[in-house]
């Protein structure tokens, strides 16, 4: 946080504690008794094993592909397919020309605005909103479980064979802004998920677009921050280049935070290792975090033979 590392360390905890979870849950040697009989915790380790002891080779691939309750190959895969279409997204921009204001003619630089213009702050702050909201609502169910009006915020319960005493949404609004783990919950409950999706969307566009704001990132302040640095925008006025911002950033914000609320929702429903968010906290860190270190590097770089 003072400046010795590169990022945020709560962002690198994230991701570091992601990162362990998937690597765990992927090459665990932990066995558990299943009911049909030892298997390991680790996806791979686990399709290795049943591939080795079972004679019916594509009944082994099913199980290990398929299998309930344990992490599987799917969810490993789903988990890849998260990490590729972030990064993939990740390069989209719009790069606009700025020159200097007072060398006309001048080779310009570029001005990127990217899809994921807020980066991961939205997804942040959905996760808090609803952290709290759980928090809220459980308290109160658990004072007063009888009241109409707290089952309409939300009913909990613990599931059965569960050891962590972790309780549930079963109910109420917190239950219909819980994530679905699978394509066969969507399909029993389809207005759960489409509640789900509509929340997930709406408020990671809200969110991105209220950061702006807050940030120093709005149209506005990009634009006093390019007239202090003496740049103007190719082809426009410095009067006029808050007004040429205003229809690309607010576009990319909304846009942006619906793209990174939508990756989260297929995280979750594949089935993802990790919550959907968790992955997307972890990749955009990773990224940005090489991004970071590019830049310095191409910066020694300049001043080497500079």
């Amino acid at each position: 946080q003072k400046g010795y590392g590169i990022g945020s360390a709560i962002s690198l905890f994230i991701a570091t504690n992601v990162c362990e979870s998937i690597v765990w849950k992927s090459f665990s040697p932990t066995t558990i008794n299943t009911g049909r009989g030892t298997e390991f915790e680790g996806a791979l380790i686990a399709l290795f094993q049943l591939m080795i002891t079972k004679t019916d080779k594509v009944r082994a691939l099913q199980e290990a592909f398929y299998r309930q309750n344990l992490p599987n190959v799917t969810n490993l895969l789903a988990t890849v397919l998260v990490f590729v279409l972030v990064v993939y997204f990740q390069g989209f921009q719009v790069e606009l020309p700025i020159t200097p204001a007072k060398t006309k003619g001048m080779a310009g630089q570029y001005y990127p605005i990217k899809l994921f213009y807020t980066s991961n702050m939205p997804i942040i702050l959905q996760t808090a909103l609803v952290s709290n909201l759980y928090f809220i609502s459980q308290i109160l169910y658990k004072r007063y479980p009888e009241n109409i009006i707290i089952h309409v915020l939300g009913r909990w319960e613990e599931p059965e064979m569960s050891v962590s005493g972790q309780m549930r949404p079963v109910g109420g609004i917190a239950y219909y802004i819980s994530p679905l783990n699978s394509f066969a919950e969507i399909v029993s409950d389809p207005v759960h998920a489409l509640l789900y999706i509509i929340f997930i969307l709406a408020s990671c566009a809200l969110f991105s677009k209220t950061w702006i704001q807050v940030s120093g990132t709005s149209a506005s302040d990009v634009s006093k921050q390019l007239r202090d640095q003496q740049m103007v925008m190719k082809g426009f006025r410095a009067s006029s280049m808050q007004r040429e911002l205003n229809r690309y950033i607010p576009t990319a914000a909304a846009f942006g935070g619906m793209c990174i609320g939508a990756l989260s929702i297929v995280a979750d429903f594949m089935g993802a290792i990790g919550s959907g968010t968790g992955i997307l906290l972890a990749v955009t860190t990773i990224y940005q975090s090489w991004e970071t270190i590019r830049k310095e590097s191409n910066g020694d770089a300049m001043k080497m033979f500079g």
